[in-house]
């Protein structure tokens, strides 16, 4: 039995994401407006950046090197929030997020650069 790559079923999962969203009735892109726009428009380019991410065979450098575009991601998301939102609780869910992300991301980029990849 082969075993098909992680990397395979993650491009599979990002390219039927539009298909599932039209079949679930979930908004897309044209239907969305201000926050809602640029969340989706961040999504796509966190889904863009993972899928782009250089693959080493090694899962410390591959689990990195994926890791910050998905922080990236969140941190993004949790700005539009703080451009956009109202509720006290989730602006302040979204600040601890910007905050906590950003220290991994760092803390993943100096890590890599001590840790060179193959």
């Amino acid at each position: 039995m082969s075993l098909v790559p992680w990397t395979a079923v993650l491009a599979l999962i990002l390219a039927a994401t539009p298909a599932l969203a039209q079949q679930h009735d979930m908004p897309m892109h044209g239907q969305q407006s201000g926050a809602g726009q640029e969340m989706m428009t961040g999504m796509d380019k966190m889904n863009r950046d993972m899928a782009a991410a250089p693959m080493t065979g090694d899962p410390d450098h591959d689990f990195v090197a994926m890791m910050i575009p998905h922080h990236q991601g969140a941190v993004d998301m949790a700005e539009t929030e703080l451009r956009y939102g109202k509720d006290p609780a989730i602006r302040r869910l979204a600040r601890g997020i910007v905050a906590a992300q950003k220290r991994e991301i760092a803390f993943m980029r100096q890590w890599e650069t001590t840790h060179p990849g193959h």
